[in-house]
C-alpha cells in the first residue's frame, strides 16, 4: 500500500471509529462539541499497523535513537513505530513518560532506554493546546535527550503548533482533514 493509500485508510478508520459529536471536556480543560477518541482506533489491528507505517514515513529521514511520549496515548503509538522500524530493518528504542513518577522501584518518570545526547521523536495522539506533549518533551529533555521531531495523529488547530514552535512539529492529520473546522477562540 502506498503512503497516500495508507493515510487515506487510516483517516477513514478515524472518521468511522474515533470522531464523536456531543458535549466534551478536553484534557486541556476546553469544552468541545466534538472529540477524537483515538483509543477507539489505536487498539484495532489494521489501524495500528497503518499508523506504524505512517509514523515510519514521518520520521524515516531522521537519525534518532528512540520514540515515545506521554502515557497512555503514546504507548501504542511508540509500539507501532517500533514495529514498523523493525520491519524496515532499522533499530529503534521506545519510551514512555508517566504523568507522575511512581512511588516505588526506580521512581523514574521516563521509562525506557533513553539517555543524555540521545535523539528522540516525541509522539502523541490528539493535540489541542499541546500541554500533554510538552510534559513528555520536558521529561525527555530532563534526562538529556534531544527532541528532533514531534508527531501527532491529529492537531485540533487550537494552539499546539504555537506551543511547539521551537520543535519540528508534524501532525499526520489536522481536524480539518476530518471535515471539522476548529472553533474560533
Amino acid at each position: 500500500m502506498t503512503p497516500d493509500a495508507t493515510k487515506a485508510r487510516l483517516k477513514d478508520l478515524f472518521l468511522h471509529r474515533a470522531v464523536q459529536f456531543g458535549d466534551f471536556t478536553l484534557a486541556s480543560g476546553k469544552k468541545s462539541t466534538y472529540y477524537v477518541n483515538s483509543k477507539k482506533v489505536l487498539f484495532h489491528a489494521e489501524a495500528i499497523t497503518l499508523l506504524g507505517e505512517l509514523l515510519y514515513e514521518a520520521t524515516k529521514d531522521l537519525d534518532f535513537q528512540a520514540v515515545g511520549g506521554l502515557e497512555v496515548g503514546a504507548i501504542p503509538m511508540a509500539a507501532a513505530a517500533l514495529t514498523a522500524f523493525h520491519r524496515h530493518g532499522r533499530p529503534l528504542e521506545g519510551f514512555f513518560v508517566r504523568k507522575q513518577a511512581k512511588g516505588h522501584g526506580s521512581k523514574e518518570r521516563l521509562e525506557g532506554q533513553v539517555g543524555p545526547g540521545d535523539k528522540v521523536v516525541v509522539v502523541d495522539d490528539v493535540l489541542t493546546t499541546g500541554g500533554s506533549v510538552v510534559q513528555a518533551i520536558e521529561a525527555a529533555e530532563a534526562v538529556g535527550a534531544v527532541v528532533v521531531r514531534v508527531v501527532c495523529i491529529c492537531d485540533r488547530l487550537q494552539g499546539a503548533r504555537e506551543a511547539l514552535a521551537k520543535y519540528d512539529f508534524r501532525p499526520l492529520f489536522t481536524i480539518r482533514d476530518f471535515g471539522i473546522d476548529p472553533p474560533k477562540d
